[in-house]
């Protein structure tokens, strides 16, 4: 959130020999529009060894490629100030690296960054490369699929993103992270970001009022839906979740049900919305929206907590909902006990394949003075001595995921302590892998900008799809893809 606030919204690492499997990833916060087209190859970063956090390289480097770093550098002074822009769910643990590392003078700022496929990042970057000077030294952004850019030279400057692995930060601390987490920035062989979380989506549910209401938790979206109607006619006023925001209807609903209407094949973009995986989503939406069980309240607005904090009976969603509205006071904010991570719903008959809201990034600067400083930093907020406190979800770093499972399984906060871990283990190893994560253009803005005020004027979602489609379409055109659609 930032709606891909915690981008937040994760995987499973090291927890278990299958989480050490997962290619989970392509996880995708959604992605930031642009205006590049479909270029450089992206696969997994087959590390040899893996290491304890140490610190990156400390030797100054000169204006061109030397034995430093592997990228041209302009004149290393790791006494520089380093300038790092996060949102605000980053900032606690800006403000921890400052503290710990007073060698490594920090300037914080703090913007968007790029939430809602807002594009920030990027259009910040670009100006930047106008002027020729100004860039931070790191950057952080919610979304998934900024290394389509700013891998790349652009706007007649090299890529804004250093190659972490020519010497900004050890080889060895890069095996340290999940098989796969690094896939969407991998480009050409080369690793451009240090990614933060994982947020694999489950079903969250509010035990006390399960209990209270003599119902089970469903596991099945069919059961979920059924379970909806039953809410509706003995409790009218609870709710099952919010399609308010396009990260819960898009990134949770639409890709949960493993709906083909945002992927890519090279430089192909197919977005299917005839599928019924897509048309039994679509309804089953539109049905709960109708009989109040599902409402377009976003979960970050005053709105929300004035009229749901105590009626959510549960709500689908990724796992940095567990500090961003269980645990937080200003939201949701339950008490020990009161609530519980269920299965990922999946459609019964069918395998699991859940959705993926969220996993950004960190990104190092290939224009810094002081990359020594940006290594230490990159390394610190991901698998640092505060990265399990201060990261507000699943980690992708596989010791602190690890780490931060046991914190949550043994804080006495959950209902299903028993399970929690096995629960998001398994939603970890099971995400839909169809779905267009790494894609230039965002799937976010189409619902926000056409299906969300529809719904607000009493449309439903299904007299939407044509515009919903050919939004996304536009977005592919202008982007290079060939386009298909069904």
């Amino acid at each position: 959130m930032s709606l891909h606030r915690r981008s937040a919204p994760r995987r499973l690492m090291g927890v278990s020999a299958a989480a050490a499997c997962i290619a989970l990833v392509i996880a995708g916060c959604s992605n930031s529009a642009s205006t590049s087209n479909p270029t450089g190859t992206a696969g997994a970063v087959t590390p040899t060894s893996s290491a304890a956090p140490t610190s990156g390289p400390t030797g100054s480097a000169g204006s061109s490629t030397g034995s430093t770093y592997g990228f041209p550098t302009v004149a290393q002074d790791p006494t520089a100030k380093i300038t790092v822009w996060v949102d605000a769910d980053r900032s606690a643990i800006a403000e921890a690296f400052q503290k710990d590392h007073p060698e490594c003078p920090l300037n914080i700022e703090t913007y968007d960054a790029s939430a809602g496929g807002s594009d920030t990042f990027h259009t910040k970057v670009s100006l930047l490369d106008q002027a020729g000077s100004g860039w931070p030294d790191v950057a952080w952004s919610g979304q998934v699929n900024d290394a389509s850019w700013n891998a790349h030279p652009q706007n007649g400057v090299q890529a804004f993103a250093a190659p972490l692995d020519e010497g900004v930060v050890p080889q060895s601390w890069l095996a340290g992270y999940t098989p796969g987490a690094l896939d969407p920035v991998t480009v050409d062989g080369h690793v451009y970001g240090a990614r933060d979380n994982l947020a694999p989506v489950v079903l969250w549910y509010n035990k006390t009022l399960f209990d209270k209401f003599g119902y089970t938790v469903p596991t099945t979206w069919e059961e979920y839906q059924a379970l909806g109607d039953k809410v509706a006619a003995e409790h009218p006023g609870y709710i099952l979740g919010s399609i308010g925001d396009p990260f819960t209807a898009v990134l949770t609903d639409m890709w949960a049900a493993q709906a083909p209407i945002y992927t890519v094949d090279g430089t192909t973009f197919t977005s299917d919305f005839s599928d019924n995986h897509t048309t039994r989503m679509i309804a089953l939406l539109d049905h709960m929206f109708a009989n109040k069980t599902l409402t377009i309240d976003g979960l970050f607005t005053p709105d929300w907590v004035k009229n749901w904090k105590d009626k959510v009976l549960a709500i689908p969603g990724p796992t940095w909902f567990t500090g961003a509205l269980f645990q937080n006071k200003d939201n949701i904010g339950g008490q020990p006990g009161e609530w519980g991570a269920g299965h990922a719903l999946h459609w019964a008959g069918e395998p699991i394949g859940t959705g993926n809201v969220g996993g950004g990034f960190w990104y190092g600067s290939s224009h810094s003075a002081n990359l020594a400083c940006v290594g230490t930093y990159l390394q610190y907020v991901t698998s640092g001595p505060q990265s399990v406190k201060l990261i507000t979800g699943l980690p992708a770093y596989a010791s602190t995921a690890s780490a931060w499972l046991d914190a949550q399984t043994s804080s006495g906060f959950w209902a299903n302590s028993d399970t929690f871990k096995d629960v998001v283990d398994e939603a970890a190893n099971n995400i839909w892998k169809g779905w267009g994560a790494t894609l230039p253009f965002s799937s976010e803005p189409p619902w926000a900008e056409i299906v969300n005020p529809a719904l607000a004027s009493g449309k439903t979602i299904a007299s939407q799809v044509s515009a919903w489609q050919q939004r996304m379409v536009d977005d592919a055109k202008v982007n290079g893809f060939t386009v298909v659609t069904k």
